[in-house]
Protein backbone atom coordinates (compact mmCIF):
# COMPACT_ATOMS: atom_id res chain seq x y z
CA UNK A 1 0.00 0.00 0.00
CA UNK A 2 1.31 3.42 -1.16
CA UNK A 3 0.81 6.42 0.59
CA UNK A 4 1.49 10.47 -0.86
CA UNK A 5 -0.98 12.29 1.53
CA UNK A 6 0.68 14.91 2.67
CA UNK A 7 0.39 14.53 6.64
CA UNK A 8 1.16 11.25 6.30
CA UNK A 9 4.65 12.28 4.76
CA UNK A 10 5.72 14.70 6.63
CA UNK A 11 5.07 12.19 9.16
CA UNK A 12 7.82 10.00 7.80
CA UNK A 13 10.25 12.97 6.62
CA UNK A 14 11.58 13.40 9.59
CA UNK A 15 13.34 9.26 9.49
CA UNK A 16 15.62 11.23 6.01
CA UNK A 17 17.07 13.59 8.31
CA UNK A 18 20.70 13.02 7.47
CA UNK A 19 19.91 14.06 3.91
CA UNK A 20 17.24 16.07 4.70
CA UNK A 21 20.27 18.30 6.66
CA UNK A 22 22.10 17.96 2.93
CA UNK A 23 19.62 19.15 1.01
CA UNK A 24 19.38 22.79 -0.14
CA UNK A 25 15.61 24.18 0.46
CA UNK A 26 14.46 23.67 -2.97
CA UNK A 27 16.10 19.98 -3.18
CA UNK A 28 14.10 19.50 0.23
CA UNK A 29 10.40 20.70 -1.59
CA UNK A 30 11.02 18.71 -4.40
CA UNK A 31 11.45 15.64 -2.27
CA UNK A 32 8.19 16.18 -0.52
CA UNK A 33 6.48 16.17 -4.27
CA UNK A 34 8.16 13.46 -5.22
CA UNK A 35 8.91 10.74 -2.37
CA UNK A 36 6.22 8.18 -1.38
CA UNK A 37 5.97 5.73 2.11
CA UNK A 38 4.92 2.38 0.89
CA UNK A 39 3.81 -0.46 3.98
CA UNK A 40 4.99 -3.61 3.25
CA UNK A 41 3.26 -6.91 4.96
CA UNK A 42 5.27 -9.66 6.61
CA UNK A 43 7.46 -11.78 3.47
CA UNK A 44 5.83 -9.57 0.94
CA UNK A 45 8.80 -8.62 -1.69
CA UNK A 46 10.15 -4.81 -2.10
CA UNK A 47 12.00 -5.75 -5.45
CA UNK A 48 13.55 -8.80 -6.45
CA UNK A 49 17.11 -9.59 -8.81
CA UNK A 50 16.77 -8.87 -12.16
CA UNK A 51 14.87 -5.87 -11.93
CA UNK A 52 15.65 -2.28 -13.31
CA UNK A 53 16.03 -0.58 -10.32
CA UNK A 54 13.76 2.49 -9.77
CA UNK A 55 13.65 3.64 -5.83
CA UNK A 56 16.55 4.54 -3.56
CA UNK A 57 15.12 2.93 -0.58
CA UNK A 58 15.00 4.07 3.00
CA UNK A 59 13.61 1.48 5.78
CA UNK A 60 11.14 3.91 8.53
CA UNK A 61 9.86 0.81 10.70
CA UNK A 62 10.48 -3.00 10.30
CA UNK A 63 12.56 -5.61 9.41
CA UNK A 64 14.12 -6.17 5.89
CA UNK A 65 16.05 -8.86 4.29
CA UNK A 66 18.08 -8.55 1.27
CA UNK A 67 18.44 -11.72 -0.25
CA UNK A 68 20.17 -14.27 -2.93
CA UNK A 69 18.70 -17.18 -4.48
CA UNK A 70 21.20 -19.68 -5.19
CA UNK A 71 21.91 -23.03 -6.61
CA UNK A 72 19.22 -25.65 -5.79
CA UNK A 73 16.93 -23.17 -4.50
CA UNK A 74 19.07 -22.37 -1.34
CA UNK A 75 18.30 -18.65 -0.58
CA UNK A 76 21.67 -16.50 1.14
CA UNK A 77 20.57 -13.22 3.27
CA UNK A 78 23.12 -10.91 2.05
CA UNK A 79 22.21 -8.42 4.70
CA UNK A 80 19.48 -7.13 7.23
CA UNK A 81 18.34 -4.19 7.06
CA UNK A 82 17.11 -1.93 10.32
CA UNK A 83 15.68 1.29 10.60
CA UNK A 84 16.53 4.04 9.34
CA UNK A 85 18.90 2.53 6.89
CA UNK A 86 19.06 3.11 2.86
CA UNK A 87 19.25 0.76 0.64
CA UNK A 88 18.47 -0.33 -3.13
CA UNK A 89 20.28 2.21 -4.41
CA UNK A 90 23.60 0.99 -5.17
CA UNK A 91 22.38 -1.22 -8.84
CA UNK A 92 21.19 2.28 -10.20
CA UNK A 93 24.58 3.71 -9.67
CA UNK A 94 26.14 1.21 -10.95
CA UNK A 95 24.06 1.06 -14.27
CA UNK A 96 22.77 -2.79 -13.52
CA UNK A 97 19.69 -4.62 -12.79
CA UNK A 98 19.26 -6.15 -9.15
CA UNK A 99 22.03 -8.75 -8.49
CA UNK A 100 19.30 -8.96 -5.26
CA UNK A 101 16.26 -9.34 -4.28
CA UNK A 102 14.27 -7.99 -0.92
CA UNK A 103 11.68 -8.69 1.56
CA UNK A 104 10.12 -7.56 3.96
CA UNK A 105 10.71 -9.60 7.74
CA UNK A 106 7.93 -8.33 9.66
CA UNK A 107 4.69 -5.17 8.44
CA UNK A 108 7.01 -2.43 7.31
CA UNK A 109 7.33 0.70 6.39
CA UNK A 110 9.63 2.14 3.53
CA UNK A 111 10.49 5.91 2.04
CA UNK A 112 10.69 5.61 -1.53
CA UNK A 113 12.67 8.35 -3.71
CA UNK A 114 13.03 8.41 -7.56
CA UNK A 115 16.52 7.11 -7.98
CA UNK A 116 16.69 9.50 -10.91
CA UNK A 117 15.97 12.60 -8.79
CA UNK A 118 18.91 11.40 -6.51
CA UNK A 119 21.21 11.02 -9.46
CA UNK A 120 20.11 14.44 -10.12
CA UNK A 121 20.84 15.78 -6.33
CA UNK A 122 24.12 14.27 -6.58
CA UNK A 123 25.09 15.94 -9.58
CA UNK A 124 24.11 19.38 -7.81
CA UNK A 125 25.10 18.38 -4.20
CA UNK A 126 28.75 17.45 -3.42
CA UNK A 127 27.86 16.90 -0.17
CA UNK A 128 25.16 14.38 -0.68
CA UNK A 129 27.27 12.86 -3.44
CA UNK A 130 30.06 12.36 -0.87
CA UNK A 131 27.26 11.24 2.00
CA UNK A 132 26.41 8.42 -0.72
CA UNK A 133 29.76 7.80 -1.56
CA UNK A 134 30.69 6.88 2.36
CA UNK A 135 27.40 4.71 2.31
CA UNK A 136 28.65 2.53 -0.72
CA UNK A 137 31.98 2.47 1.00
CA UNK A 138 30.84 0.66 4.40
CA UNK A 139 28.40 -1.33 2.23
CA UNK A 140 31.33 -2.50 0.49
CA UNK A 141 33.82 -2.82 3.31
CA UNK A 142 30.88 -5.15 5.64
CA UNK A 143 30.41 -7.28 2.45
CA UNK A 144 33.85 -7.93 2.31
CA UNK A 145 34.30 -9.02 6.06
CA UNK A 146 31.30 -10.82 5.45
CA UNK A 147 32.11 -13.16 2.73
CA UNK A 148 35.33 -13.91 4.69
CA UNK A 149 33.27 -14.87 7.73
CA UNK A 150 30.99 -17.51 5.76
CA UNK A 151 33.27 -18.96 3.50
CA UNK A 152 36.26 -19.57 6.64
CA UNK A 153 34.35 -20.10 9.47
CA UNK A 154 33.16 -22.87 10.69
CA UNK A 155 28.92 -24.06 11.71
CA UNK A 156 29.31 -22.54 15.19
CA UNK A 157 31.36 -19.99 14.74
CA UNK A 158 28.76 -18.66 11.80
CA UNK A 159 25.76 -19.05 13.74
CA UNK A 160 27.44 -17.34 16.48
CA UNK A 161 27.99 -14.26 15.03
CA UNK A 162 24.60 -14.21 13.29
CA UNK A 163 23.12 -14.26 16.63
CA UNK A 164 25.54 -11.92 17.86
CA UNK A 165 24.72 -9.55 14.60
CA UNK A 166 21.06 -9.60 15.59
CA UNK A 167 22.12 -8.57 19.12
CA UNK A 168 23.69 -5.91 17.96
CA UNK A 169 21.25 -4.55 14.77
CA UNK A 170 18.30 -5.00 16.73
CA UNK A 171 18.84 -4.69 20.56
CA UNK A 172 17.45 -7.08 23.58
CA UNK A 173 13.92 -6.99 25.27
CA UNK A 174 12.57 -5.80 28.37
CA UNK A 175 14.70 -9.05 30.14
CA UNK A 176 18.13 -8.03 28.44
CA UNK A 177 19.04 -10.63 26.85
CA UNK A 178 15.95 -12.13 24.84
CA UNK A 179 16.72 -10.93 21.11
CA UNK A 180 14.09 -8.72 19.62
CA UNK A 181 13.79 -9.82 16.24
CA UNK A 182 12.10 -13.77 15.77
CA UNK A 183 13.42 -15.64 12.86
CA UNK A 184 12.46 -18.68 11.17
CA UNK A 185 14.84 -21.86 11.44
CA UNK A 186 15.55 -21.50 7.52
CA UNK A 187 16.21 -17.49 7.57
CA UNK A 188 18.47 -17.95 10.39
CA UNK A 189 20.21 -20.84 8.52
CA UNK A 190 19.86 -18.65 5.17
CA UNK A 191 21.82 -15.78 7.47
CA UNK A 192 24.23 -18.25 8.62
CA UNK A 193 25.22 -19.56 5.51
CA UNK A 194 24.08 -23.25 6.61
CA UNK A 195 21.01 -25.91 5.94
CA UNK A 196 18.32 -25.49 8.07
CA UNK A 197 18.45 -29.00 9.69
CA UNK A 198 22.31 -27.76 11.07
CA UNK A 199 21.20 -24.49 12.34
CA UNK A 200 18.68 -26.40 14.20
CA UNK A 201 21.47 -28.55 15.64
CA UNK A 202 23.94 -25.93 16.39
CA UNK A 203 21.25 -24.33 18.41
CA UNK A 204 20.21 -27.14 20.20
CA UNK A 205 23.99 -27.83 20.85
CA UNK A 206 24.02 -23.96 22.57
CA UNK A 207 20.74 -25.02 24.30
CA UNK A 208 22.52 -27.59 25.94
CA UNK A 209 25.55 -25.98 26.65
CA UNK A 210 23.36 -23.28 28.48
CA UNK A 211 25.25 -20.59 26.16
CA UNK A 212 21.38 -19.40 24.81
CA UNK A 213 18.10 -20.92 25.29
CA UNK A 214 15.12 -21.32 22.68
CA UNK A 215 11.33 -20.79 23.58
CA UNK A 216 9.90 -21.09 19.85
CA UNK A 217 11.14 -18.50 17.45
CA UNK A 218 12.61 -16.53 20.49
CA UNK A 219 16.16 -16.83 21.31
CA UNK A 220 17.70 -15.41 24.87
CA UNK A 221 21.62 -14.97 25.19
CA UNK A 222 22.20 -16.33 28.60
CA UNK A 223 26.37 -16.65 28.14
CA UNK A 224 27.22 -14.00 25.99
CA UNK A 225 31.21 -14.29 26.35
CA UNK A 226 31.09 -17.92 25.68
CA UNK A 227 28.83 -16.66 22.31
CA UNK A 228 31.92 -14.23 21.94
CA UNK A 229 34.60 -16.86 22.04
CA UNK A 230 32.98 -19.07 19.97
CA UNK A 231 32.97 -16.11 16.99
CA UNK A 232 35.88 -15.35 17.45
CA UNK A 233 37.59 -18.83 17.05
CA UNK A 234 35.31 -19.15 13.78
Amino acid sequence: MKRKDSKFLAENMDSLHDILQLLTTKQQEELRRNMSVQLFKKNETLYQEGEVPQMFHCLISGKVKIYKDGIGGRTQIIRVVKPVEYFGYRAYFANQNYVTSAAAFETSTVCLIPNELMEKWVMENSDLALYIIKLLAVEVGNSDQRTVNLTQKHIRGRLAESLIFLRDNYGLEEDGATLSIYLSREDLANLSNMTTSNAIRTLSAFAQEKIIAIDGKKIKIIDGESLEKINKIG
